[in-house]
């Protein structure tokens, strides 16, 4: 997409927006954390933990070690240290020996055929091995375009996997309703670790030492997240938008859940500080611009931020004042952290994108405002998508990423590469639906009806194809050779998990009182008892 929206883009009407009457109201609910994580603000280093954690690591690489790469339990013991989530220690041994398999054992047509009876159809006898149909279902999910075979096995194992829960009583059938519910390739690598765990361990053939490790280094990485998120409540509480701005959500723990579902390894502390503090603030920018603002305060906020003049904040009322100079120390950080670590180069690309992200706020409140639909989808996502901040935050996740964010990684985000527009179809389509019926803004879901006169059911049956084709363009770009590193990548991925696990069953961001109070207890909360 080529469009870069400004705060010139289009006209200002203003019949009479800008008195009290205009401004739209929409009442959340206030935070279900409260102080609850400014409890944790210990600096205390767990030494003997730590110690323990490093003589199980130790045990578990010696084990990775012994076995022979084309052993079949080796690649099991993998698939378990990665679902444990603690595949971020082994990454070269697990990278050594996944590419002796592949190298070895590649074969030039699709190995799914096999599966297959001489009438072209999946062979029901695969349904006695619960195991290897849950496999089968597991990597249907990384299909890309023109793999109809694969979309065949996902209906398939779908199926008989469905249908296996009414007489399976052991822990496959936990294994089985959670890969339904959420498969491998979707799941937040924190949360899977957590639900693993417990499947793990009621498997007989378990390792000892491996859920030994995995249980310690789950409680140590969360003892660490508490420390940051106690360090951004504390910052987040000095803002006092409570409050200064009381229309908008009060959401900053839910923020640091989200960006720790886009990394959450130890190197990555000042990224995650970074990305909540913006994903936090674009939060209240939004709600300015959906739910408060009038049509002349926002005209005036969106210039402001074109130009980024602290003295430009003499034009703005007072809430906006607040929310203009919170944002500006936040760019700040971002900027000292790039030039810190050489980086320079990012701000350019990260203010852009800021700035189209507010571009594109407006020109959806002027929709409102004067009342306007847009006529076809296209030009509905033209704005919509970079209105979804993925597109933006696919860029700033790069802050903090040392030498892996080049200007090369930063063009390659910027101009909108298949993934990270994949990404930003999934955030947008997704949140739409989600939001249908309860958000005062125009919609994907509007939009389709509008322009195809179908019902509200047909436009999400269509919505959720273009999101599962977006799947398919993510993991198209995932094959390997990749455009750029693998750990680029990921957090494009990451970003798109957490969309998907925060408004797949309604906007649990914003009504965050039902299921992700429970994401957020199992990963940021309860340790796992050793």
């Amino acid at each position: 997409m080529d469009i870069q929206i400004h705060a010139s883009a289009a006209p200002i009407t203003t019949k009479n927006f800008g008195n009290e009457q205009t401004r739209r109201s929409i009442s959340y609910h206030p935070t279900v954390w409260g102080d609850y994580f400014l409890a944790y603000t210990s600096n205390e280093i767990y030494g003997q933990e730590e110690q323990e954690r490093q003589r199980l690591k130790e045990e578990v690489k010696s084990l990775l070690e012994a076995m022979p790469d084309d052993s079949l339990h080796k690649l099991d013991l993998i698939d378990a240290i990665q679902r444990l989530g603690v595949g971020y220690h082994f990454e070269t041994e697990i990278e050594k020996s996944l590419k002796y398999v592949y190298d070895t054992c590649h074969e030039n047509y699709d190995v799914f055929n096999k599966f297959k009876d001489h009438q072209g159809k999946f062979d029901e006898s695969l349904i006695t091995n619960l195991q290897g149909l849950l496999s089968l279902y597991e990597a249907a999910h990384f299909g890309v375009h023109g793999e109809e075979i694969l979309e065949e096995a996902l209906k398939f194992t779908t199926t008989y996997l469905d249908s296996s829960l009414f007489h399976v009583r052991n822990y496959m059938s936990t294994q089985v309703s959670e890969a339904l519910e959420m498969p491998i390739h979707k799941t937040l690598t924190r949360l899977g670790a957590r639900n693993f765990l417990s499947i793990y361990q009621k498997d007989e053939s378990h390792n000892d030492i491996l859920l030994n490790f995995a249980k310690s280094d789950f409680n140590l990485l969360q003892k660490m997240h508490q420390k940051e998120l106690s360090d951004i409540t504390r910052w987040w509480k000095s803002l006092e938008f409570g409050s200064k701005l009381p229309f908008a959500r009060d959401r900053v723990v839910e923020c640091y859940f989200w960006i720790l579902g886009v990394y959450f390894e130890p190197e990555y502390s000042i990224s995650r500080k970074i990305l909540t503090k913006v994903i936090a603030m674009f939060t209240v920018i939004d709600d300015i611009y959906d739910v408060y603002g009038t049509l002349d305060e926002l005209a005036l906020f969106t210039n402001a931020i074109e130009r980024w003049n602290i003295n430009d904040m003499d034009e703005l009322p007072l809430y906006m004042k607040y929310c203009f100079k919170a944002f500006s120390d936040v760019r700040v950080e971002i900027t000292e952290e790039l030039e810190k670590t050489g980086r320079w180069y990012g701000i350019h690309y990260v203010i852009k994108e800021m700035k189209n992200l507010v571009g594109a706020y407006f020109e959806e409140a002027k929709w409102v405002y004067n009342r306007y639909m847009p006529t076809h989808m296209e030009e509905y996502m033209k704005v919509a998508l970079i209105s979804s901040g993925y597109i933006m935050l696919s860029t700033t996740c790069l802050v903090g990423m040392g030498e892996l964010a080049t200007e090369e990684v930063f063009d390659w985000i910027s101009s909108e590469s298949i993934a990270a527009k994949a990404s930003a179809i999934i955030a947008r389509l997704m949140d739409d639906m989600a939001g249908h019926g309860f958000e005062q803004k125009v919609s994907a879901v509007e939009c389709y009806m509008n322009e195809k006169g179908s019902s509200k059911e047909d436009a999400f049956t269509e919505l959720q194809k273009l999101v599962t084709n977006a799947w398919k363009d993510i993991n198209q770009e995932c094959l390997r050779p990749t455009v750029v590193p693998m750990d680029i990548l990921m957090r494009v991925v990451n970003l798109a998990r957490v969309i998907n696990l925060i408004y797949r069953d309604g906007d649990g961001y914003t009504n965050s009182k039902t299921k992700l109070r429970g994401f957020i207890t199992d990963v940021l909360v309860e340790p796992v008892k050793i």
